[in-house]
């Protein structure tokens, strides 16, 4: 699984330099790293997406198959 960082200390100091309170900037910080942290869980990874074009690739070569399959049928059908 994919892992980010995110550093909380610089983001807090970053925002207490901006004039926020210390108690206020630490708040931010863990709010949003904690929002962060949820949001990395759903994203896709390249070893997702890999998987997921080999199973369209399967899925549209079967489909491309069947077409075939049914057309040579009709065409025998018709002729």
């Amino acid at each position: 699984m994919a892992t980010a960082t995110f550093d909380t200390l610089k983001y807090a100091d970053t925002l207490e330099a901006a004039g926020f309170s210390r108690e206020q900037a630490k708040a931010q910080a863990s709010a949003l790293s904690d929002a962060l942290e949820v949001n990395l869980k759903d994203l896709a990874t390249k070893a997702d997406l890999r998987e997921l074009e080999l199973r369209m690739t399967v899925k549209l070569g079967a489909m491309l198959a069947a077409a075939v399959g049914i057309g040579l049928a009709l065409a025998k059908i018709l002729w």
